[in-house]
């Protein structure tokens, strides 16, 4: 699957049950063959682990889940909104990634 989001990335969330929090989030891992993203900070799932050797008292630990990528849309800081990014290929045939929705280059 054909993925625009990279690690790093800032995004809000468009889907699911962190909609309508208006939260965003930096991407920490991209998996494109399942088609989902981690989000820092977003997603969370509590966890029941056992006590182990790494870790001696075990109990709920809480931790972010994969989102898909449809559910997640890149974050322009211009107008604070979710936008969609396009491709421009400069004349030394280098290529960066744009805000449709206000024009600011994306990558740095």
């Amino acid at each position: 699957m054909r993925a625009r989001i990279k690690k790093g990335d800032v995004v809000i969330v468009v889907a699911g049950k962190e909609r309508f929090s208006g939260k965003t989030g930096k991407v920490l891992y991209v998996n494109k063959k399942a088609g989902t993203v981690i989000v820092q900070g977003l997603n969370y799932v509590k966890k029941h682990t056992k006590p182990s050797q790494q870790n001696q008292k075990g109990g709920i630990v809480e931790k972010e889940s994969p989102i898909a990528i449809s559910n997640v849309m890149p974050y322009c800081p211009v107008s604070k909104k979710g936008t969609r990014i396009g491709i421009k290929t400069l004349k030394d045939g280098s290529k960066m990634r744009y805000s449709k929705r206000s024009g600011e280059v994306l990558d740095k």
